[in-house]
Formats: C-alpha cells, sequence, structure tokens
C-alpha cells in the first residue's frame, strides 16, 4: 500500500486532535507516515503510531522556531522526496495552509484546500468540499503530480489504530529563503481555559442581538457548561465587543463543530459562509424571519436573554 505523508501539528511534543484527524483519514488512502518538527518532535511518535503512523519522520533545529514557515517546506520537501508518497496532509490551519501551498510549488502539484472528507478513487484521492461560501458540496481530485490536500479540523472523528510508528531522523537541508523573515518576539496568548474555537466540538457565538460587551457573559456561561468554544459575528466584532480572533464567518475562523449555537445572530451570509458545515446547528433569535432559521437544525423565536440563561442552567442541572 503506497504511503501517505501527515504533517504533524504539536505543541512541544503534545499532538493536537486535527492530526489525530488526518492520520484517520489518512488510513482509508494508504499507509499515514507522520513528518513531526520542532522541539518534542520526537515526543510525538507514540500518539502517531498510536493513531495509524507506521514510521514518524522527525526533525528539530533552531531554524524551526527562530524563522517563519521556509524551514518547515525545507523539510516536507525533504520528507516528501525520501518517502515518495502518494498524498500528502496537513490541517487547514493558517500555517499549514501556508506550508502545503508552498510545497506544492515546489514539487510542482495541485492543491486542494480545506476539504471536510477524503476518500479513495480510482485515479487517487478524493477530496469533499463545501464551497461558494457552504451553499454548494463539491467532490475534487487532483490531476497534476502528488495530492497536496488541507483538511479542516473536526472532519473524522479520530480512531486509534497501532501501528509500529517508530521515529526516524529526517535530514534536512535549509534553503537560502529558510532565514529570509526572522521571528523577533514572541507573547503568550491569555488562555481562557476554552478550546481553541477552530477545533472545538462545540461552539456558542454571539451577534447583534447580545446588544454589548457587557452582555457577552450570558453567551460564555452557555459556552463554560457545555465546554464549548465562544466565538462571535463580524457586526459583534465590529461593534468591539469581541476580540477579532473569535470572529466567525468569511473573513473570521471557519469552524465546523458537532454543535453550533448562535445567539442573536441574524445569520447572513458573511456569518453562514464560517459556520455552515456544523453537524448541528441551533439558532436562539426574537425574529422569526431571520435568515438564520433557514439554515437551522433546531431554532427558538424568543429573547436570548430569556432562553439562553435557563438553557445553561438546564445544561447544569443535566450535568449534576
Amino acid at each position: 500500500m503506497a504511503e501517505v505523508l501527515v504533517y504533524v501539528d504539536h505543541v512541544d511534543g503534545a499532538v493536537r486532535k486535527p492530526t489525530l484527524e488526518l492520520l484517520t483519514l489518512a488510513r482509508r488512502i494508504g499507509e499515514p507516515v507522520a513528518v513531526a518538527l520542532g522541539a518534542g518532535a520526537a515526543d510525538t511518535a507514540a500518539t502517531a503510531a498510536e493513531y495509524g503512523a507506521t514510521r514518524v519522520l522527525t526533525a528539530d533545529a533552531p531554524e524551526f522556531a527562530d524563522y517563519l514557515v521556509v524551514p518547515k517546506v525545507d523539510a516536507l520537501q525533504a520528507a516528501y522526496q525520501a518517502v515518495n508518497p502518494a498524498a500528502v496532509l496537513f490541517p487547514s490551519s493558517a500555517e499549514g495552509k501556508e506550508i502545503a501551498a508552498r510545497l506544492a510549488v515546489r514539487i510542482g502539484s495541485g492543491i486542494i484546500t480545506d476539504a471536510v472528507d477524503l476518500e479513495q478513487g480510482d485515479e487517487g484521492p478524493v477530496a469533499t468540499q463545501s464551497v461558494f461560501a457552504a451553499a454548494y458540496t463539491t467532490k475534487s481530485r487532483i490531476t497534476k503530480g502528488t495530492p497536496v490536500i488541507t483538511v479542516k479540523p473536526n472532519s473524522a472523528a479520530p480512531e486509534a489504530a497501532p501501528a509500529a510508528g517508530a521515529a526516524e531522523a529526517l535530514e534536512v537541508s535549509f534553503s537560502e529563503q529558510a532565514t529570509g523573515t526572522k521571528v523577533v518576539s514572541r507573547a503568550a496568548r491569555e488562555s481562557t481555559g476554552r478550546p481553541d474555537l477552530t477545533e472545538a466540538a462545540i461552539v456558542v457565538s454571539g451577534g447583534r442581538g447580545v446588544g454589548g460587551a457587557e452582555n457577552f457573559p450570558v453567551v460564555e456561561a452557555l459556552a463554560d457548561s457545555l465546554g464549548a468554544a465562544v466565538g462571535a459575528s463580524r457586526a459583534a466584532v465590529d461593534a468591539g465587543w469581541y476580540p477579532h480572533t473569535n470572529q466567525v464567518g468569511q473573513t473570521g475562523k471557519t469552524v465546523s463543530p458537532q454543535l453550533y449555537i448562535a445567539a442573536g445572530i441574524s445569520g447572513a451570509i458573511q456569518h453562514r459562509a464560517g459556520m455552515q458545515t456544523s453537524k448541528t446547528i441551533v439558532a436562539v433569535n426574537k425574529d422569526a424571519e431571520a435568515p438564520i432559521f433557514d439554515l437551522v437544525d433546531y431554532g427558538v423565536v424568543g429573547d436570548l436573554f430569556e432562553v439562553v440563561p435557563q438553557l445553561t442552567e438546564e445544561v447544569k442541572t443535566r450535568k449534576g
């Protein structure tokens, strides 16, 4: 069976959930070979093996931390040349998509971004995408070179399938371009204790109907009761009620959780483009004609300041 390269997204050796999803999808089209780079790369081997990696190629060098993106592209190109894979998979993060695009150019291959499913076709991997503001679903395949595909978080449920997963050192020669952009400082993001927005299984978002920054704790309380991430519409972000990093939509982040709850969000196309692939969508809005109700699985016509606190209390009661 052909091998499939999987880029490992990790933090000091702790493998993030989108990588486990990629390994699960990779097993549909071949034997996963993981590529882990940077500090703690070797520590990812056990987890990668648990989810099906037959090998884990690892490399650590100061360049991965001191410079942006290009050293990792150099490493992925080295891995590609060493393995000659049937496909290369990346998580659809900002970094993942940039590395994927640069790699595709270097190896002369086509690229598919933001896939939501992956299967083996008669002529190679076939990727499912949600396109044109999630109005259509398409199935596509790469017709030139080795398929390079990025996959949205929450596109597949991680499934363990223990394999050998032995760690192997990857020899990397850095190009002249690798040191072109240097990282001069870093600042840790303040932790909220909530899951990352793009990876969360549940997202609770607030919109214009929340009425102000002082009212967002109503949305946060529901999110915390569910162990969810907090999102916001562009209207709420533009009004300064919530940080731009939490914006869901075409000009914000794209999410695809198991459950998406929209509180006080009208459902403009800009917002829908960022959450329409959610598995189950629930909306609370006092306007019965709001466009969001054309999209939802469950809708509540009512004042969010009455409905959401009751929902929060009900969740807390059922939990304990």
